[in-house]
Parts: C-alpha cells; structure tokens; sequence
C-alpha cells in the first residue's frame, strides 16, 4: 500500500496485548508499543517494550532504520526518510531503500494466543558487509501512564538458556527476549520522547525510555530474529531464535489466510479471553471489555461470521455477572469491582443471547442443556429486574415502558460525563431503551410467554407516546426528567432503533418512512449518524482539544460508526428489502464505510468522526462495534437472501396474546 505515515496498524494477541503504531514509524500515543502484554487478561495492561532503536551498517556508512519524536519537535533518528513502502498484510512490513542501494525489509508479527512478539530484519538482496544493531526501548508502566527517568528501574539482565530476562519493576511482568545476534550490555536513558497525538487530545505527551543494552546482527548471515514475550507461564519456549521465529510465521500465516475478508480478520483482533471464557474488547487502544459495546458487537463480530461457539462463550462468561437484573457496564483494569451503571447493556445481552438461539436452530445446532439453562436464568433476571425495579431507579412503569435514571448518572449509551455532570443525562424513557426493552421481551417470550402481556403494553404505549406530530419524527425521552407528559423532542439518531438495528421494529408504515428519510437528511454522513441535528444550538462539529471539550462534544454532533447499521437495516425496512434495494443500500452506505479501513485504523473502523466535513476520524482508530456493525450490513442486512422468519413459538404465543 502507499506510505501514510500517520496510519496506524495493529497487531494483537488475543488476550487483550497487542502491538501497535504508525505506518511512517514514529510514535504518536502512550499506547504504542512493540510488546504490551495484560496480566490479567483482558486487563491489567502493561507497555513493557516501547519501541526500538534500530541502525545498519554497510561499507557505505551506518543508516538508521527508526525514527522517534523528541521534545519540543525533533525527529531522530530520520529512519523514516528511507522508508518506501509500507504493508499491513498479513502482518506490518516497512521496506527501505539505503543511499548505498541496499534494501532492507522490516517485519513485526504478534503470536495469537501468547503474550510474544517478533521482529525480523532481512536483505532485500543479498550483500555483504551489512549488520544491524538493534537497541530496545523499556518502560514497564500502566499502559495509561507515562514513564519518567528514575533510579528504581533495574537494568540488570538474566541469562537462561540463551534467553534474557530484565525485571524492570517489582509487580511488574518480566521481559523476556531471545535474538540470533550477540547482546552487549550498556544502560542508558532515552529522554523527552513527545507523543502528538497525545499533546492533541490536551493530555501529558513526554516520557523517558530505559534502554538495557543493544543487540548485533550480521544481516549478511540471514535474517536478524528478535523474539519478545511477557515473562512467566506464558513466556518464551525453549530453542533457537530462528527456528522459533520460523514457526511462529508460519503458525500466523495458515491462521491469517483462513479470514475470507480484511473485516473478519478485524474482526478477529476484539475476541480475547476473559477467565476461562471469552469477551470482547471494546476499542484499542484503550478500551477494555465493556458490557453494551460487547453485545452491540458480538451480533456482527460473531453471528454474522458463524462463530457461533465465540459467541456461545462470550455470552456465558457474562452471564456469570448479571447482578440484580444487569450486566455490568464494564470491568474497570484496576481489578476493582464491576461496574453497574448501564440501563441498556443487560438489555442487548438478552437480545445478543435470543439471536444467538436463532442462529443455531438455523445452523441445525442444538444449543448445551446446561448452557441454554445458563442463558435463560440470566435473560428472566435480567428482565425480572427491569420490571421489579432495580439500581439507579430501572423500573417498569404502569404503561409498560421501561423509565430509568436519577441525577449525575447516564444510563444510556449517550454517557459522556464533564466537570462532574452528564452531558446527555436523557432520564425518563429513552426511545431507544424502548425499543430494547421491547425486543428483549420478545426474546425473553422464547423462553416463558409470561413476558408477552409486559411486550404488549409497552409497545402499545410506544406507539401512542413517542410519535412527535409536530416534527414528524420521535421524541427522544418521554416523561422526561420522570416528569409525567414531558417530552424531550431533541432530533438525534436514538430514534432510529425503533426502525432498525433490532430484530423487531416497532414501526411501520409512513411513520417508519419518515423517521428514516429525517434521520438520512439531518444526520447522515459517510462515515456514520451525527448524534445531534447540526441545526441544534447545542451541536458542537468537531470533536478535539482537551478532554472536557471532547466529553462535551461526544454525544452532541460527532460521529459514530456503528449506528451505521441500524439506520441502514432501517433504509433497507421500510423500502421493501428487495435485492435492488439491498444493492443500492451497499453502493451508498457500505462502500463509503469500506474505504475508511485505509484512513485511520488499518484494515479496521475508527470509533467516531467530527460531525462537520471532511469527518476526520477521532477516538479508538480500532473499534468492536463500529466492525461490528460493518460485518452485520454486509453479511446479514445486505445479504441478498430472505431473513429468518420469527420463530414458530413466538408467532404462536404472540397470536394467542392477541387473542386474549
């Protein structure tokens, strides 16, 4: 691919590390680094190797092959400015033309499964006189911190079976390295790296760097083989650097050429383990699993590519943490309790678990005894606790909707928080809890028809409550502030999920039409729905600066990938569905979506854009959901096949309810 050398790649290990960085080389954000590892996967993230300094030499002279930004804005070495190319596939790859006519190719592989890394150097054409001398750059920080020179940092290497070892800090996970070149021991500090992207985002940018000692290779023999790991049960096996090396590549391109698409493998990258199960993580590189995002994702990262055993897993490991009638919003890294402060992330769950029982009677599976037992205790507390009434004033009200919030907590998904408030607090009925609280039901009737009176009730009152004639379009909130009768107009895209996005619209017809045709000429974008109508007062287009003007400016007017999905499932709804329709919809939506995989993130979807053109990507540049919602469009709503038909045990409970 061409040289952007903003762009950044990833490459993860499956248990919430990964590597990541910029095409062009320089580090641009605490989070790059070539090893950083979670101890407590997916959590307790470390960066133990930041990065490398690398130099060859030639009988021409000594070139350098890194670049690093130095306060107040120095670039060195310039390694950059003999880069040529850049690849991402099937793993990063940075070629260099030498003044001297040597070429050399550099590569970076991160291990699925394992906390280890490799990097590789290797002659374009072979020559002699060349060697490569390769020092590594150490922090052994929260991979949120930053790193300042201090006296505790302990530079003394182990030596086991060929392999070093350095303990940079007590709690810390060792650093474990094995290389096919000579080490020499010689500590230094590397000082004032700046981070712009950091500095950009209003937050600290300068760290300093421990380097140990430097690696030789003669590059003239082979290729040069750098192997890094995590110390402990996960670190590095017994043998020899390039043997290692060869079948660690070799293991990772049979696993990566099994991904039919750039978005499976995408994909891929988010599924990581949690305890003995699995989750997904939310966002690189900072993000953690987190409860609504995962089952937003799990539909498209997982259902609609067939992996249903994933899904099976992840849906069980999260059903262990239902707690009065909710899923957890997140598991914070610090190992602190979870927490309960979502209205809405209980609610997918149930809808993720019913669509997963849908997707395996249609892929002829039958699901465990043990696990459909699991799934179902969790789906009637779930929803028990929304009727009953459970933390932060969750409750059913007599009309059936589900009203929800109390002051200085934001229970949807719109949770920004600024200067000890909530931007968006939207306490009430939110429409598009409606809309889940209704489908959730209606997976809920699968199990026990006893929900079916609730499901009733609370659509009938949606339909009579949340229509705004004046406007055309939904209320956002109704009995707003849990005032009886008022109601919050604001245009924002939450509306659409009455439409679209679920498995059951609670729309039809003209009033369908128009919420879709508002929502398209107000908030449409290439790249996603703006969370606020641009004609609002209160819209803010661009999403930069410090972190109180971006929690400002997050749900009020930015950008969000993943409601893509929905709003184009709903476009698709409401004209009939028809493949000239479906066809239409890809041309439109889907292939602007596909060409922001080269913009940001590669090969992956940025978590949100300014709201004003040109929509510059801001946020996670890898996000589950955004993917997520991308793989659901284009294997589910785009596909050019009739959907599943609702389950024959709901039809037949539904028409009896009618009947009643």
């Amino acid at each position: 691919m061409s040289l952007e050398p903003d762009l950044e790649w990833l490459e993860t290990d499956g248990l919430g590390g990964f590597a990541s960085g910029t095409a062009g080389l320089v580090r641009t954000r605490r989070y790059h680094a070539v090893l950083l590892a979670a101890a407590t996967p997916p959590t307790g993230r470390f960066v133990l190797v930041n990065g490398v300094e690398a130099f060859v030499g030639t009988p021409s002279g000594t070139f350098p092959l890194s670049a690093h930004a130095y306060a107040p804005g120095v670039i060195h070495p310039d390694g950059h400015r003999l880069l040529t190319r850049f690849d991402a596939d099937p793993w990063p790859r940075w070629r260099f033309a030498l003044p001297d006519g040597t070429g050399i190719e550099h590569a970076l592989i991160g291990a699925h499964g394992r906390p280890h890394v490799l990097l590789t150097w290797r002659l374009v054409q072979p020559r002699p006189g060349v060697t490569l001398t390769v020092r590594p750059l150490l922090s052994g920080r929260d991979h949120h911190a930053l790193h300042h020179e201090n006296p505790a940092f302990a530079f003394d290497e182990e030596w086991h079976d060929g392999r070093l070892t350095w303990r940079p800090y007590p709690g810390v996970p060792a650093i474990e390295a094995l290389a096919n070149g000579a080490f020499t021991r010689e500590p230094a500090w590397y000082r004032n790296f700046l981070y712009g992207e950091e500095r950009a985002r209003g937050l600290d940018h300068l760290e300093d760097l421990a380097s140990p000692g430097r690696f030789a290779f003669d590059l003239s023999k082979g290729e040069a083989c750098l192997l890094l790991a995590a110390g402990g049960r996960a670190g590095l096996p017994p043998g020899h650097a390039a043997a290692l090396a060869r079948a660690l590549r070799a293991r990772e391109k049979r696993r990566r050429d099994r991904f039919p698409s750039r978005l499976h493998r995408a994909a891929d990258a988010y599924l990581v383990r949690r305890g003995d199960g699995s989750t997904i993580v939310a966002g690189y590189p900072w993000f953690a699993d987190w409860g609504r995002d995962t089952f937003i994702a799990l539909r498209g990262l997982c259902l609609a590519t067939g992996h249903l055993d994933e899904a099976r897993s992840i849906l069980i490991e999260w059903a262990g943490a239902v707690s009065h009638g909710m899923v957890p919003n997140r598991f914070p890294d610090s190992g602190a309790p979870p927490e309960f402060n979502s209205v809405d992330a209980g609610l997918w769950f149930v809808v993720a678990a019913g669509e997963w029982r849908r997707a395996m009677r249609a892929a002829q599976r039958r699901p465990a005894r043990g696990d459909e037992a699991t799934l179902r205790r969790a789906a009637e507390a779930i929803l028990a606790g929304c009727a009953d009434g459970t933390r932060h004033g969750i409750r059913a009200a007599d009309d059936g909707l589900l009203a929800a919030g109390e002051p200085g907590v934001a229970l949807t998904w719109m949770d920004a928080r600024a200067g000890g408030r909530a931007i968006t607090p939207r306490i009430g009925k939110p429409v598009e809890v409606q809309a889940l609280w209704i489908n959730a039901l209606a997976m809920g009737a699968e199990w026990s028809g006893r929900w079916l009176d609730l499901r009733g009730r609370a659509l009938a009152s949606f339909r009579a409550r949340f229509w705004h004639a004046a406007g055309g379009w939904l209320h956002d909130v109704v009995d707003d502030g849990h005032r009886s009768g008022a109601c919050d107009a604001t245009f924002r895209p939450n509306q659409i999920l009455a439409v679209g996005g679920l498995p059951e619209p609670l729309l039809e017809g003209d009033r369908a039409r128009a919420v879709v045709d508002q929502v398209e000429a107000r908030l449409l974008t290439p790249l996603g729905l703006r969370t606020l109508d641009p004609r609002d007062p209160a819209y803010r287009g661009r999403c930069d600066g410090g972190p109180a003007g971006r929690d400002a400016a997050y749900h009020q007017g930015t950008v969000w990938p993943w409601l893509l999905g929905p709003f184009v499932e709903a476009w698709v709804r409401v004209r009939g569905g028809a493949p000239e329709v479906k066809r239409a919809a890809r041309r439109r939506f889907l292939e602007p979506l596909i060409h922001h995989l080269e913009s940001a993130g590669i090969d992956h979807i940025s978590e949100i854009a300014d709201g004003d053109p040109p929509h510059a990507p801001r946020g996670c540049p890898f996000q589950a959901w955004s993917v997520g919602e991308a793989l659901r469009l284009s294997l589910v709503v785009l596909a050019e096949a009739r959907p599943a038909a609702r389950p024959a045990r709901l039809r037949r409970l539904v028409q009896a309810a009618r009947r009643r």
